[in-house]
């Protein structure tokens, strides 16, 4: 690992501790670094994503992202990230649970080339579905969701591409979480919202689409 790499690796982890949460070994660390190197070159050409610096990326993107990995739950087998955008939250989770097979919709031509590259560059099995997401038929143990738009509606078209039993993760803001349950998306059964981190209002929310939902 370079010089750069190391001390990127280093925050990251330092950020991850402020946040109460555990280190990364070194290899996955220094992949995290890889990853925020490409996010940057390609940052600097196209607009993948609102944070464009690296601290900002390190101590939000990934800080959350990680800690979303964390707090899945065990045996989710397969997961859909609806909406990749830059590839939060589904390649962090790729490469803290490499046990899961995960998928990464994105629609924007630019930001699932981004999506590809990266898989590439940090030799992730992910795959990348260019195109919405609704249009997938295979069922997924788990889907998350992330600043997308049009949450309640996303919610509703995760809640159809759920296994049975399997998760809707969703993170968002505190208020988002307010707005959503007014909407009322039909046949969830909402778990209690976990934070993300020890300083914020973001927030990590488990649901399920109920049995008698999915007949």
């Amino acid at each position: 690992m370079s010089e750069s790499a190391q001390s990127v690796a280093s925050r990251l982890n330092d950020y991850l501790a402020a946040a109460g949460l555990d280190p990364l070994d070194e290899p996955t660390a220094a992949r995290f670094a890889a990853y925020c190197a490409l996010l940057l070159r390609w940052n600097a050409r196209t607009n993948l994503t609102a944070i464009r610096d690296e601290e900002g990326i390190l101590s939000r993107h990934f800080v959350e992202s990680i800690a979303c990995a964390s707090a899945l739950p065990t045996g989710v087998a397969t997961l859909l990230d609806f909406g990749s955008g830059a590839g939060f939250p589904g390649i962090p989770i790729a490469l803290c649970r490499p046990e899961i097979a995960v998928t990464l919709a994105e629609s924007q031509g630019k930001k699932a080339a981004f999506l590809q590259e990266a898989a590439r560059t940090l030799g992730l099995s992910a795959k990348v579905h260019c195109g919405r997401a609704e249009s997938l038929t295979a069922g997924f143990d788990c889907i998350t969701l992330r600043a997308v738009d049009r949450m309640a509606l996303a919610v509703r078209a995760a809640a159809g591409l759920v296994n049975p039993g399997g998760w809707i993760a969703l993170m968002i803001s505190q208020g988002q979480l307010t707005a959503l349950r007014a909407q009322s998306p039909a046949g969830l059964t909402w778990q209690k919202p976990i934070p993300l981190t020890r300083s914020d209002s973001r927030l990590l929310v488990l649901a399920q689409p109920r049995a008698d939902s999915q007949a």
